[in-house]
């Protein structure tokens, strides 16, 4: 069995942990490797040696941020990825510090489901590509005002947006950007894009769930200087005034590795601070004072 690491060298205790990592699943035979600037200091065999087909899976240790740089910058692995969260909003990366090991166990055992996350891909008139698992932002970037999205599916005018931008978002990006504009909750099972406008400047523009089969075209009007197209963060591309950015569904997908001690509305609880509490309705009450 080969298992690949991924650390997040920028956040304090990410080295630490992996070194972790790697010593206790060494000492269950499992074959370690990590990216080649990472292999001598962590003891362990370059990614590069190895094929990548033979690979059992990657584990990622850092947050979203770093599964999703594992998913830009190493696309053909195409081995599931299991997350480990040293962040706060860790929404792919569900795996706390305090269930690390008996994770690690479940994970040599096989005890857990793999969940394919669906992505997307945008091409702009000028043939620039790019791809994105959580989601693509099209952002008035250094212009001083709102500018004018026109948005059409299918071919089909939707509505033009006055606003700072929009985001289309996959289920798993819509936790992320999304939310924080307003944006609703998908769980990462549903094949479902959502446009959620940013900041817009008509209260009754609000966000759309869309069916991802749905072609979206984005059509940038204003006649200022050019906008910025980013995906994922990582890959940005410019839309001057007229062009237009189509937006699809990907043939590419994401393997995420599900645990089955792990809960998505349980991280979900916790990462949003839901105080909310199970509690027994007044008739379950009622029915316990009579016996």
């Amino acid at each position: 069995m080969i298992i690949a690491l991924f650390a997040n060298m920028k956040k304090r205790e990410s080295f630490s942990i992996a070194k972790q990592i790697s010593d206790f699943l060494q000492a269950r035979r499992v074959t370690v490797v990590a990216r080649d600037e990472e292999s001598k200091a962590l003891d362990v065999p370059a990614l590069s040696s190895v094929d990548p087909s033979s690979i059992y899976c990657l584990i990622s240790i850092g947050g979203d941020g770093t599964i999703l740089r594992v998913v830009h910058h190493f696309s053909h692995l195409e081995a599931p990825i299991l997350g480990i969260n040293l962040g706060h909003l860790g929404f792919m990366a569900d795996i706390p510090l305090p269930d690390l090991y008996p994770s690690l166990e479940d994970l040599i055992q096989g005890a857990f489901q793999i969940e394919k996350r669906i992505m997307m891909e945008g091409v702009t008139s000028e043939g620039n590509r790019c791809f994105a698992l959580n989601d693509i932002v099209i952002h008035r970037s250094q212009n001083p005002s709102l500018i004018d999205l026109s948005i059409s599916v299918d071919g089909n005018y939707l509505n033009t947006f006055s606003a700072d931008g929009i985001i289309v978002a996959t289920p798993s990006g819509s936790t992320a950007y999304s939310l924080a504009a307003g944006g609703p909750i998908l769980t990462p099972d549903l094949n479902a894009f959502v446009i959620t406008p940013i900041s817009p400047h008509t209260i009754s523009n609000r966000p759309i769930v869309l069916m991802p089969k749905q072609e979206i075209a984005v059509q940038y009007l204003s006649t200022y200087d050019p906008i910025e197209i980013s995906c994922d963060g990582f890959s940005h591309h410019s839309l001057a005034s007229t062009q237009t950015i189509t937006i699809s569904k990907s043939e590419r997908t994401t393997k995420m590795i599900n645990l089955k001690r792990t809960d998505y509305f349980s991280t979900l609880r916790t990462k949003l601070g839901w105080s909310g509490q199970l509690r027994y309705s007044q008739m379950n009450h009622r029915a316990e004072d009579r016996e």
